[in-house]
């Protein structure tokens, strides 16, 4: 039984629909990482493998039922009290080679448009490994570019920002786009947070922001679930995480608000391991 499924489809959705008639919904900006068969993860809900069949389907579902791809760029810029109509941002996470090998044809053949964010410490103009799977080479980021994909700094080394000093921060933040920039030759603008956004920490999430919009980024995303609006903070958006275990009922029940629900327990849970970072909280300990 997977619980996050079940209130999905049978009271988010359902809920979500009636919201909406009254209500700007939002824009679900969808993230994937790995288009390949094979489990990450023994529960679904941290998946971040999604199978070339499952894939297909997702995408075939958003072409039948009409929704177009849109640019990051293009979700704020939709006036606020403007209906969302059938709209999509698709977002891949850390620049794998199956990204080139199997999920690009299967965008194309539907005409879709999509971002991918790489960690570009790990990536050359020979193939190198990350996390078990193959990563895209430079030649190949530069063929995807030239046929319309649109590329994203997802940091250099992939690291939990929160976690490093101001110093590192910005050489993660800036060297990233510099990098990306020198190896495309077009403007990066998109930002894509590494690991679980700390979205209770304002001092740093502030900190952050700042840091973007000096170094010349105009958008963002991070693991906070949601479908995203105008009034997010745009270097912050939020985004749906999707697996190969998202059969159509679940799938669409993202896409059209049914999984918003999952940021509350989320928020809640971020704010509590916050706490208990910070000292506030002391974290219980089982007797010996």
């Amino acid at each position: 039984m997977r619980l996050d499924r079940i209130l999905s489809i049978h009271f988010g959705h359902p809920i979500s629909r009636i919201v909406d008639r009254n209500s700007v919904g939002g824009i679900p900006i969808l993230m994937y990482h790995g288009i390949r068969d094979g489990a990450q993860s023994a529960r679904p809900y941290y998946e971040t493998n999604t199978s070339p069949e499952m894939f297909a389907r997702h995408m075939e579902f958003l072409s039948r039922n009409g929704y177009s791809a849109i640019g990051l760029e293009a979700v704020q810029s939709i006036p606020d009290g403007e209906a969302c109509g059938k709209r999509v941002v698709i977002t891949f996470d850390d620049g794998f080679r199956d990204f080139y090998s199997t999920a690009f044809p299967i965008l194309s053949s539907h005409e879709f448009v999509a971002t991918v964010f790489i960690a570009t410490g790990f990536l050359g103009d020979r193939r190198a490994r990350w996390k078990g799977a193959d990563l895209m080479t430079w030649p190949e980021v530069r063929e995807l570019q030239s046929c319309g994909v649109r590329f994203g700094s997802h940091t250099v080394n992939h690291p939990e920002l929160e976690r490093l000093d101001e110093k590192q921060i910005n050489r993660e933040v800036l060297r990233s786009k510099q990098t990306l920039e020198d190896k495309l030759g077009v403007p990066i603008k998109s930002f894509a947070y590494p690991y679980a956004f700390p979205e209770h920490n304002r001092t740093f999430t502030k900190r952050l922001a700042a840091v973007l919009e000096t170094h010349g980024y105009e958008n963002g995303v991070s693991t906070v679930i949601g479908r995203a609006r105008s009034t997010d903070n745009r270097y912050f958006l939020p985004r749906l995480p999707v697996n190969t275990w998202d059969d159509r009922q679940l799938f669409q029940a993202k896409l059209e608000g049914g999984y918003d629900w999952l940021h509350l327990p989320q928020s809640v849970y971020k704010k509590v391991r916050h706490q208990v970072r910070a000292g506030a909280i002391q974290p219980v300990r089982q007797a010996v």
